[in-house]
């Protein structure tokens, strides 16, 4: 039977619930980035010298390793549906914590819980999406569920940042949490029912056969060391970018700092298309194409003291090329497996985990040492580094 037989008997995702995982996507990984616009914030409140409040994103990025080891794999194991729901909950109940929080100690444990809870929800649901497409589709779908992560993470920023000017940064977790609530209910209500797994395997091994799928596929090694590299540029970016915006000459509000998500909400978007190219086989072409936006978008960032404009056009071509790389390379990773859908997420973005916690930390450190030059510079140097990696491994 021809491919585009089987196509035309397969029918569709249908298009509300592919918004659905979008929206739930989006809407669990803004936890993990509501606290970029408001370091300065959190800085004042904590007393936390500014060149180490960077440890905030960090405590965030070292919960998401811990649930992309411990409990995305699990939507290999568990009724999928009744997982996302749990974690939901969970996840209010911890941004609840975040809002109260007293001390240095208790914002950095709770930030690594929103971490680990929003990672666990975001991977999953990007899993669920996976496993619920027709294979001749993954693509787009997955695609379109990154896309509503990469707007997700963005949009966080104009949200954190407009709460806060209006609330605090404490009213920020507590409007969190109550959507989380809500998500769980339309979670309840929209989940299609998958077939549990037809086979039972003990949680460790479990977790175990995780770090063999990272040994044995080529594919993910190649895909999670590019995703290493693209999440360390973009962390680079928006954890610095608050920092130079909020003092003189712009002394920006956090409303007006956020707002910059938008446009790079733009850039997300239009890259979304980059899963349906994938499924057309344009993978290599596609990778080179954004890894070069990825680099050329240093050079107007280069001039944010001087123009905001070139601030803009920075951020669109960054983010383009940041989305149109992972949705290519979750594409590929994908398709490179037949099962173990959450397992092979949950390895890849590993990397995604040690790309953004490094990032974050290193920029903080070049911009208290080297100013908004060294911020370019590192970003920079990093991105480059991505391009050379995918021209030595794309064979």
């Amino acid at each position: 039977m021809q491919a585009s037989q089987i196509t035309s008997t397969v029918p569709a995702m249908p298009r509300g619930l592919m918004l659905l995982f979008a929206c739930a996507s989006g809407l669990s990984v803004a936890n993990v980035y509501y606290a970029h616009p408001l370091l300065d914030a959190l800085a004042a409140d904590f007393s936390i010298p500014r060149a180490g409040i960077g440890a905030v994103v960090t405590a965030t990025q070292a919960g998401c390793a811990l649930a992309l080891v411990l409990l995305v794999p699990l939507g290999d194991l568990l009724d999928r549906r009744r997982l996302m729901l749990v974690q939901a909950l969970m996840l209010s109940a911890v941004l609840v914590l975040v809002g109260l929080a007293w001390s240095p100690a208790v914002l950095f444990a709770a930030m690594l819980l929103t971490g680990a809870l929003g990672t666990a929800m975001t991977q999953g649901l990007i899993a669920y999406a996976a496993a619920s497409a027709p294979e001749h589709e993954r693509g787009r779908v997955v695609g379109a569920a990154q896309g509503g992560v990469f707007v997700g993470l963005l949009l966080a920023r104009v949200l954190a940042g407009g709460i806060s000017d209006i609330g605090g940064w404490r009213a920020v977790y507590a409007c969190s949490a109550a959507a989380m609530l809500m998500l769980a209910m339309l979670l309840r209500s929209g989940l299609p029912r998958l077939a549990k797994p037809s086979h039972r395997m003990e949680y460790l091994r479990l977790i175990g056969s995780m770090f063999l799928l990272l040994r044995d596929n080529r594919i993910l090694q190649v895909r999670g060391a590019l995703a290493l590299l693209m999440f360390a540029a973009l962390n680079i970016f928006w954890s610095a970018m608050v920092l130079p915006l909020s003092e003189a000459p712009y002394l920006l509000s956090h409303t007006a700092i956020g707002a910059f998500g938008l446009v790079g909400a733009a850039g997300a978007l239009s890259a979304a298309r980059a899963g349906h190219w994938a499924d057309r086989g344009f993978t290599q072409a596609t990778t080179f194409g954004a890894l070069v936006l990825l680099a050329v978008a240093w050079l107007p960032l280069f001039f944010l003291g001087t123009s905001l404009w070139a601030l803009v056009l920075g951020i669109v071509l960054l983010d383009l090329g940041g989305q149109a790389i992972h949705v290519t390379n979750q594409s590929m990773i994908f398709r490179s497996q037949s099962d173990g859908h959450s397992r092979v997420v949950a390895a890849y973005m590993l990397f995604y985990a040690a790309g953004s916690g490094l990032g974050a930390l290193a920029t903080t450190a070049a911009y208290a040492a080297f100013g908004w030059t060294g911020v370019c510079l590192l970003g920079a140097g990093v991105s480059l580094l991505a391009l050379g990696v995918w021209a030595v491994t794309r064979r």
